[in-house]
């Protein structure tokens, strides 16, 4: 039911129903009063001289909109024309007079401010004009404090925390504090670290005996340079001698084999 300002009346029995009725009314016109957070001027129209100036004031949303009509000055009166010349000759006409300056342009409307009053004191407006612009000063009454409600819902979970990322690591000279730059894009952490290296330590003790290494081609080439050629080459004396003892030939045949053998191991 909507608030009804002479309910209960004077000396009523109290029920329930109604007056749960009256604090709803009450809380639905508490509800509807509307907070003016901004001011606009949506349009200035000119209007004709001796017209009356007006003000069109609406709210939409938290804004309070403004449409002026400003009527424009009259035209100046025509300048008169010269005397009469001398007796004599009729004069002639004297000039028109000069036609008068032109007024100052209207160059906008300006809102110097907006003052919140307090609530149920009247709205104001004050006027000025300072040759140029319209300037304007507002005071708008807030609102009443609305009834105590129920904590507000939780709000909605944030972005996810998707993981922490390491952009680069630094090597700073030795005894160079260490320092960490940290910022979040709205998903991720990033880290920028820059660490000090170490200081050169002493020579340490000498290290065992390690693996021998590789030979490389010209080692091995003059190690086989020093070695005996291969002998497959030479035959084996496989019919064995019949003389005891052996003769001259059997010695000449045990020589050449010797030199062959000899002649084959050789590089």
């Amino acid at each position: 039911m909507p608030y009804d300002p002479n309910y209960p009346p004077l000396n009523a029995e109290i029920e329930s129903a109604p007056l749960r009725g009256q604090f709803n009314g009450l809380k639905d016109f508490i509800d509807a009063i509307v907070t003016v957070t901004a001011a606009q001027i949506d349009g200035v129209t000119t209007l004709l001289p001796g017209e009356t100036a007006s003000v069109g004031l609406s709210v939409i949303g938290n804004t309070l909109h403004f449409t002026f009509g400003i009527p424009r000055g009259d035209e100046g009166v025509q300048g008169q024309n010269g005397s009469d010349g001398a007796n004599g000759a009729d004069g002639a006409n004297g000039a028109d007079g000069a036609v008068g300056p032109q007024g100052p342009p209207f160059a906008q409307a300006v809102v110097d401010a907006v003052t919140t009053l307090n609530p149920a004191d009247p709205a104001t407006v004050s006027v000025s004009f300072d040759g140029v612009n319209v300037h304007f000063l507002y005071g708008i009454p807030r609102g009443n404090n609305g009834a105590d409600g129920t904590d507000g819902a939780i709000g909605p979970q944030g972005p996810p925390f998707a993981q922490a990322v390491v952009d680069s690591v630094n090597t700073l000279p030795p005894g160079t504090p260490a320092t960490v730059g940290v910022s979040f894009d709205g998903a991720n952490v990033h880290f920028v670290f820059s660490i000090p290296e170490g200081a050169s330590g002493g020579e340490g003790p000498q290290g065992d005996q390690g693996p021998p290494g590789e030979v490389t081609n010209a080692a091995l080439a003059g190690a086989i340079s020093s070695t005996s050629s291969n002998s497959n080459a030479v035959t084996t004396l496989d019919t064995p001698f019949v003389n005891d003892p052996p003769t001259l030939a059997d010695m000449e045949v045990m020589r050449a084999k010797m030199n062959e053998l000899i002649t084959a191991l050789r590089r």
